[in-house]
């Protein structure tokens, strides 16, 4: 019978076996093909491991980031050149200056872009003011926050049209391709609406992006189409006998650039929230004031934005008004003498709006829900190069010249005057501030001509003088009472020389007793 073995036998045999295979696995990998093969599989699997994240100095990328969702857009440019590029490193004046890096997402998608934002994975997500009411509901649950404004549009979007369009009535029965809901639908809502139409009077042919309505423009497939430059510069090329109808360079108060952030995330990182913010508007006064960092900043663009070059990106910073610490006080109602476009104006004006037409169902949170101003009023940056832009001066023209502008678009407003009279009631005040007074506004670097005209009762030449007086008291109040400069104006009285409807009848006198507001070209 077999002797039991005890256990310390079995504990000294399990030594000797586990020695022997450790040599006998030594002697294999040292002496052997087979070990040498496995032996270099190991190394190059140790050397395909990714090393830590490098800046441009070669030392290690920060690891406190905000990350900031962004388009293939030119105004955002403020903070990419403070940043010395797109991702996260120290030469950045943000972690030189401040501590923490930043890095930019570039998100065309639109979809994805708000739910980058829903999953946290960005902190910071563009927007625009005007649009912006049409989602504002959906994201209630992530309560946005609007934090500041990085540009206005400035001919970064235009309407191109076809031969033989010239003015806003010439689009009625047209097809124009759009994307909806973005700011495109909106400045077209709005130039419509300087017409003296809606879009009713059009037929809409809906676009995923801008880019897809100015593809369809250069098919032919429409007769215009609302398009983000340089893309306007194509269709005119593509298309004989195009033009551009009208621009954010004229409409320079519709589409404005904002970033939104959480409610949360502003709470818990108030201090670097601010931080950026200056430093943002730092960068933006610097690429305002000299041409030199304009360069570099439309170089960083070049290098981050895919299949865009220098020149491309130097327009596309051109095409906007880069927003200073002065404008974003002004965007947010601080100073209480500004009489132009806040964002409370805009934003509550477009709700209004898309919710007139259908695009907004349930309740759309107010200004004072999603504005949040506390990072301009808790920064503090002097110097003319933080100021806010200045209103546009206009040059004095002469009846004669101002009489041969064309027209962009006419806005038709009846104006009542008592007999014999041309001075403003309070009546014909509301009427003006209702209908024409935020048009004026939004379409700030525009001239606007004003034509005041009368029905045949009475002799001309008394009319012609009267209508004069008339246009002249609107324009007088326009300037008194919304502080728009005077020399913008051209005022004529037609008399009874254009009428609009049959002065046999008593409508079509009434008709004939109106003010025109027109959009003129310089």
């Amino acid at each position: 019978m077999a002797s039991k073995l005890t256990p310390f036998s079995k504990l000294l045999m399990t030594v000797i076996i586990v020695a022997a295979i450790v040599l006998g696995g030594r002697w294999l990998l040292d002496n052997t093909d087979i070990g040498n093969t496995l032996k270099n599989q190991v190394s190059d699997s140790n050397n395909t491991t990714k090393p830590a994240s490098k800046d441009n100095s070669g030392s290690d990328a920060p690891s406190d980031v905000i990350n900031i969702g962004v388009v293939t857009w030119g105004g955002y440019a403020g903070g990419q050149y403070f940043n010395e590029g797109f991702k996260a490193n120290k030469n950045s004046r943000f972690y030189k200056d401040y501590g923490f890096g930043v890095d930019f997402k570039v998100l065309d998608d639109f979809v994805a872009s708000r739910e980058a934002f829903k999953r946290g994975d960005v902190d910071l997500l563009w927007a625009t003011i005007d649009a912006f009411p049409t989602e504002a509901g959906e994201m209630e649950d992530e309560q946005p926050q609007v934090v500041f404004q990085a540009d206005w549009s400035r001919g970064g979007d235009a309407i191109v049209v076809r031969r033989g369009i010239s003015n806003v009535a010439d689009l009625r029965g047209k097809k124009i391709a759009v994307a909806e809901l973005t700011p495109s639908h909106s400045f077209l809502l709005w130039l419509l609406e300087a017409g003296g139409m809606t879009v009713n009077d059009v037929e809409i042919v809906a676009q995923a992006s801008a880019i897809d309505a100015a593809e369809a423009f250069k098919a032919q497939s429409v007769d215009a189409a609302v398009v983000w430059s340089p893309d306007d510069e194509a269709c005119l090329s593509t298309v004989a006998g195009s033009r551009i109808l009208e621009s954010t360079k004229s409409a320079s108060n519709i589409i404005a650039d904002v970033f939104i952030a959480k409610k949360s995330w502003v709470e818990n990182n108030q201090e670097k929230a601010r931080q950026l913010y200056e430093g943002w508007m730092k960068g933006a006064a610097e690429i305002n004031s000299n041409d030199a960092n304009k360069q570099k900043a439309a170089q960083i663009l070049a290098e981050n934005f895919e299949g865009v070059d220098a020149d491309w990106a130097y327009k596309a910073i051109t095409n906007v008004r880069l927003t200073t610490h002065g404008d974003n006080q002004h965007f947010f109602g601080m100073d209480k003498d500004f009489s132009g476009v806040t964002g409370d104006r805009l934003y509550s004006r477009m709700s209004q709006v898309y919710k007139g037409l259908g695009y907004i169902e349930g309740r759309t949170p107010t200004w004072r829900e999603i504005a949040n101003s506390s990072l301009i009023r808790a920064t503090n940056l002097t110097g003319n190069a933080h100021n806010a832009e200045a209103v546009k001066t206009f040059a004095k023209v002469t009846k004669e010249e101002g009489e041969g502008k064309e027209a962009i678009a006419t806005k038709r407003v009846s104006i009542s005057f008592r007999t014999g009279e041309y001075q403003l009631d309070e009546n014909a005040k509301y009427i003006i501030d209702k209908e024409f007074v935020e048009i004026a506004r939004a379409f700030a670097n525009a001239r606007i001509r004003i034509e005041g005209n009368t029905d045949n009762v009475g002799g001309r030449a008394g009319n012609v003088a009267l209508s004069q007086k008339r246009a002249e008291a609107v324009r007088e109040f326009l300037v008194s009472e919304h502080g728009m400069p005077s020399n913008r104006f051209i005022v004529i009285g037609n008399g009874p020389d254009k009428p609009i409807a049959d002065n046999s009848t008593t409508a079509g006198k009434a008709k004939n007793r109106r003010t025109d507001f027109e959009l003129v070209r310089e």
